[in-house]
């Protein structure tokens, strides 16, 4: 069972930029694809972006443009940078495997083993 540890989250003005990490407890390479997802306050988790480990990205519409997600398996780590920054990308950020197979995401499978997350928040 992979252990997943986010870090990185802070209080910002509107504008600024985070980068935020994630280090997996195991080797992540074998994982096809890995993601980020957020959840606001009472709202649903909703899926961010996601790398495969060739490099492929994906993004939900309103965060293209200004996060970028990348990994590096010899860290076991996924990053996300986040720039320009608006009130509402105000949420926790997780991350976790994404199921990507005939060249698609499919980030509505729940591999479950959630961490703990990593708190965002902006002001403006």
């Amino acid at each position: 069972q992979v252990q997943l540890v986010e870090s990185g989250g802070s209080s910002v003005q509107a504008g600024g930029s985070l980068r935020l990490s994630c280090v997996a407890s195991e080797n992540i390479f074998s994982i096809n694809a890995m993601g980020w997802y957020r959840q606001a306050p009472g709202k649903q988790r909703e899926f961010v972006a996601a790398i495969t480990s060739g490099g492929i990205t994906n993004y939900v519409d309103s965060v293209k443009g200004r996060f970028t997600i990348s990994r590096d398996n010899d860290k076991n780590t996924v990053y996300l940078q986040l720039n320009s920054l608006k009130s509402e990308d105000t949420a926790v950020y997780y991350c976790n495997a994404v199921a990507y197979y005939g060249g698609r995401f499919n980030p509505s499978v729940d591999f479950g083993s959630w961490g703990q997350g990593t708190r965002v928040t902006v002001s403006s």
